[in-house]
Parts: C-alpha cells; sequence; structure tokens
C-alpha cells in the first residue's frame, strides 16, 4: 500500500487535512503571536484575524452567528470566531511537547527496561505501575494545584500523567524485538547495548507508536481543554477554547453559540487527529 493510496480513503484524508489545517494555522498565527511579544506590538497576534480578539463591545453582546461574527459574540462583544483562532498555537504546542515528550521520557525507559531486563524492567515498570494507578485527571489536578495554574504547568502536569502509557508500549516492542535473531547477531559482532538499542530498537519501535502518537495529539488537546475548562489552563484574558466553553454554560441555552461553537471546534480537531490515526495504524500494520 503507497502512501498516496492511504489517503484515498475519505476518512483519511479529512483527518488529514484537518490536522495539517490545524497546525499549519497555529504555526503561523503563533509565529505572528511571538513576534508581537517581541516587537512589543501585540497587534501582529491578530493581524490575520477579523477582530482583535481581545476588544470588548457591549453593544455588541452575544450576537448570533452571522455574516460578521461567523460564531457570534460573547457577553462581552468579543468576536467568538477571532478568539478561537487566537487560542489555536496554545493547543497545538502544549498537544506536541506533552506527546513528544511522553514519548522521549516513556520510549528511554520502556526500551531500557525491555532490553536489560531483570532490575532494570523491575524498578522501571514499577515507578510506571505507581504513576498508572492515580487517575489521569485526578494525577493533573493534584500537580496543577500543587505548582500552580497557567499553560506551562498544565503542560507539565499532563507530561507527568501521559509519558507511563507509552513506556508500556516502548517496553512492549522492545521485548517483541529483542526475540529476533539480529539483535544476538548484532551482540556478537561487538556493539555495545546502547548502540544496539539506538540502531535496531528506536527507528521499528517508532513506526509501531506512530498511529498512537497521532491520535494522542487530539487526546492531549481534549484534556487540556478540560483542565482549562476547571480553570487550569490558560488564565484570562487570553483566550482557550475549554475556557470559553465553560464561560458560555452560564448562557446556555439561550445563547447556544457561545460555548457551543469552541465545542465544535475541539470536536472536530479530536475527531482529525483520531481519523489520521487509524489511517496510519491501518497503513502500519499492512506493510507489516
Amino acid at each position: 500500500m503507497s502512501v498516496p493510496k492511504l489517503f484515498k480513503n475519505p476518512a483519511s484524508a479529512l483527518g488529514l487535512a484537518i490536522v495539517v489545517l490545524f497546525y499549519a494555522w497555529s504555526i503561523l498565527e503563533g509565529t505572528l503571536q511571538v513576534l508581537g511579544y517581541a516587537l512589543n506590538d501585540p497587534r501582529l497576534g491578530w493581524i490575520l484575524l477579523p477582530y482583535n480578539p481581545f476588544e470588548t463591545s457591549i453593544q455588541n453582546t452575544l450576537l448570533p452567528p452571522s455574516f460578521s461574527h461567523l460564531m457570534g459574540t460573547d457577553d462581552l462583544g468579543r468576536d467568538i470566531f477571532s478568539r478561537v483562532l487566537y487560542a489555536a498555537p496554545i493547543d497545538a504546542l502544549v498537544s506536541v511537547c506533552v506527546v513528544a515528550g511522553a514519548v522521549l521520557i516513556g520510549g528511554a525507559l520502556g526500551l531500557t527496561a525491555g532490553f536489560f531486563g531483570g532490575y532494570a524492567d523491575e524498578a522501571n515498570m514499577r515507578v510506571t505501575d505507581l504513576f498508572l494507578a492515580f487517575p489521569a485527571l485526578i494525577l493533573a489536578l493534584t500537580i496543577e494545584y500543587t505548582f500552580g495554574r497557567g499553560a506551562f504547568y498544565a503542560t507539565l502536569a499532563m507530561l507527568i500523567v501521559w509519558w507511563p502509557t507509552y513506556a508500556r508500549l516502548f517496553r512492549a516492542e522492545a521485548l517483541r524485538i529483542k526475540k529476533m535473531k539480529f539483535v544476538d547477531a548484532a551482540l556478537l559482532s561487538g556493539l555495545s547495548r546502547l548502540e544496539i538499542i539506538a540502531k535496531h530498537f528506536v527507528r521499528p519501535s517508532l513506526n509501531t507508536v506512530l498511529s498512537y502518537f497521532t491520535i494522542d495529539l487530539g487526546n492531549v488537546i481534549l484534556f487540556y481543554s478540560v483542565l482549562s475548562f476547571l480553570g487550569l489552563g490558560q488564565q484570562p484574558p487570553y483566550p482557550e477554547w475549554g475556557a470559553m466553553v465553560a464561560s458560555g454554560l452560564n448562557y446556555f441555552p439561550k445563547w447556544w453559540w457561545y460555548s457551543l461553537c469552541p465545542g465544535i471546534v475541539i470536536t472536530i480537531v479530536v475527531i482529525g487527529a483520531a481519523l489520521l490515526g487509524d489511517a496510519l495504524r491501518d497503513y502500519i500494520a499492512g506493510e507489516t
């Protein structure tokens, strides 16, 4: 199965389009926001947006969706569509940092445990079990309440919650690869154990974990939205999708667009990542 053939499936192509558009926009908008901060000109952050996402307008409060305001306005008259677009980079950054960090930490511990076995395996897996014993949301909330609120602490909390799953995945891959004959040949050739792990374990493991990685990008965004919904993510006045949903619930159902529109955006991005991850999983399974 070739890559072009993979994305002839409408669901796969839709997932790819959603993920690419979301991260491409996030990179563009995030770059403008950073430049605006560096040049002390925050207007750069919303130069591509229909409206200033921070500008209030009392006469335009809670307007329904229209051509002027595609997602309506909130209780302060701010354009919801502009705020959704402005908030995208932080969600994208958090998702990449959490999943990439979890892969690095979990991969190092899982591959070490699976390859060396013995005390290394026992110690690593007991630590992993300790973190997995706690419900993910409760553990993340505890960490955030301990250290503080904000996007940085939310990312740290989710990273601590996320890496044990990848440690388990990489350990399982290491145990599978370890049984193959080329590993014994590599040992007999004089390569060190760390060289063998780097050359013969990392890439095959990453190929297997790739689909899970892609799906998790959406899962992290959803989890981060939940933390923001509870007031523990990006803090006001900066917009965040989960926080916007929470604020809009005070006006639901009469002014339904306030919370529903950001919620729909979250759903679309999560579904897009899931569709792409499923397509990659089927593709990898067909190639192996």
